[in-house]
């Protein structure tokens, strides 16, 4: 992916929010190697852009309005393989980053660590390193080498697609609407919810929602 002379590494920015996009941007635009080529509000425009000119990296949030950034990556994982990708996200990297790298994923920068630290990290996923914090990059050392501590948070242990009908629980979705935006049938997303509950030790559909309502309004920034 380097590229040599005067041509610059060109990067679509995908983020639903047109302030943020533009501001990413202009951080870019203003780097002498690298350039802001082309914007993105949701996963299938970003799919759309790609069909048609395939940037040098893909620039994603994890929120998206019509599916998940997780699913988002997977999807160019297929169809891009050798496409790097970097999510920058006001999300916690402890409960994304390590979500992020299994999809396919080559970094994770939170949005607060500020230009100068994207810089860097658009720069080491370019040149074909994985980009995350100290911290995350501790814990992946210590899951490889089987001295992982117990994770902090019941939420970690959920499934990618169980970790989205959590979050959509959150939102005060029902499980029809859940299964109309995630594309899956009602039985899916009845399986689950069951499934989350018996991994958060919840009893009852109520106590699930309340759950994924106080975890969703603590995780806003």
């Amino acid at each position: 992916m380097k590229k040599t002379g005067n041509v610059k590494q060109r990067i679509l920015i995908v983020d639903d929010h047109p302030m943020m996009r533009e501001g990413l941007a202009q951080l870019i635009d203003h780097e002498p190697d690298l350039a802001a080529e082309s914007q993105a509000e949701s996963a299938a425009q970003a799919l759309q852009i790609m069909a048609g000119s395939l940037p040098d990296l893909l620039l994603l949030d994890i929120s998206l309005p019509d599916r998940s950034g997780l699913e988002l990556i997977k999807d160019v994982q297929t169809l891009h393989p050798a496409l790097p990708i970097l999510v920058v996200s006001m999300h916690d990297e402890s409960l994304y980053a390590e979500r992020v790298l299994r999809a396919g994923g080559r970094g994770y920068i939170m949005k607060q660590e500020g230009g100068k630290k994207l810089m860097q990290a658009i720069r080491q996923v370019l040149d074909g390193r994985i980009y995350v914090s100290e911290k995350i990059s501790a814990r992946l050392l210590e899951t490889f080498s089987g001295n992982r501590a117990k994770s902090h948070s019941p939420v970690e242990t959920l499934s990618d697609r169980e970790f989205e009908v959590f979050q959509l629980l959150g939102q005060g979705q029902g499980t029809r609407q859940i299964a109309k935006h995630l594309h899956i049938s009602i039985k899916t997303v009845e399986v689950h919810r069951a499934n989350i509950r018996k991994k958060l030790e919840l009893t009852t559909g109520g106590e699930l929602v309340r759950y994924a309502i106080r975890w969703n309004e603590a995780e806003k920034p």
